[in-house]
C-alpha cells in the first residue's frame, strides 16, 4: 500500500513539472535562436529580476508563448520589442532607452556618487582648514619646557 502511495506520489510530481516546461518547435534554427535572444532580453513583469526565459511565472508563460507566434507570423526582433514595449511599458526592457522618464535611472547613481564626492570633499577641506587657535602664555611656556626635556634625554 506505501509502495503504491509513493508511486502514486512520484507519478504526479513528475507529471506536474513538465506541464509546466514549454516545448515550442521551430521551423528553423534562426527562429530557435531569436526566441531564445529574446526571452532572455526582455524581463518578466511579475518577477521583476529574471528575463521571460528564466521565469515560471504565468505572466511569463503567456509572454514567451506571445513571442513564439510573432515569430511564427514573420515579424522581426524589433517589431516584436515595440508590440510589448506598447503593451507593457519600457520597464519589459532590461536595457531601457533614454528618454525623458528613465533620465534618473540612467544618471540618479552618477549624481548621487557626485553629491556624495562634493560632500566628502568639504568635510576634508573644512578638517584641514580649521584655524588653530594660539596658546596661551602659561601654554607657551609648558610646551618650551617640554620641548627642552625632550631634546635633553635625546643628548644623553
Amino acid at each position: 500500500m506505501n509502495r503504491g502511495i509513493i508511486l502514486f506520489i512520484g507519478l504526479f510530481i513528475t507529471l506536474s513539472t513538465m506541464a509546466g516546461t514549454e516545448q515550442f518547435e521551430f521551423k528553423t534554427s534562426e527562429q530557435e535562436a531569436r526566441f531564445i535572444s529574446l526571452s532572455t532580453e526582455l524581463r518578466c513583469l511579475v518577477c521583476q529580476n529574471q528575463s521571460l526565459a528564466d521565469s515560471n511565472a504565468g505572466l511569463a508563460q503567456d509572454l514567451r508563448k506571445e513571442v513564439y507566434n510573432l515569430i511564427q507570423k514573420g515579424q522581426t526582433n524589433q517589431q516584436i520589442v515595440d508590440f510589448l514595449v506598447s503593451r507593457y511599458g519600457d520597464f519589459i526592457l532590461y536595457d531601457p532607452p533614454l528618454k525623458l522618464a528613465t533620465l534618473m535611472l540612467w544618471f540618479g547613481p552618477l549624481l548621487i556618487l557626485i553629491f556624495a564626492g562634493i560632500i566628502v570633499f568639504r568635510m576634508i577641506k573644512k578638517q584641514a582648514t580649521e584655524t588653530v587657535t594660539e596658546l596661551s602664555a602659561p601654554q607657551r611656556d609648558k610646551l618650551k619646557q617640554i620641548l627642552s626635556l625632550h631634546s635633553n634625554s635625546e643628548k644623553e
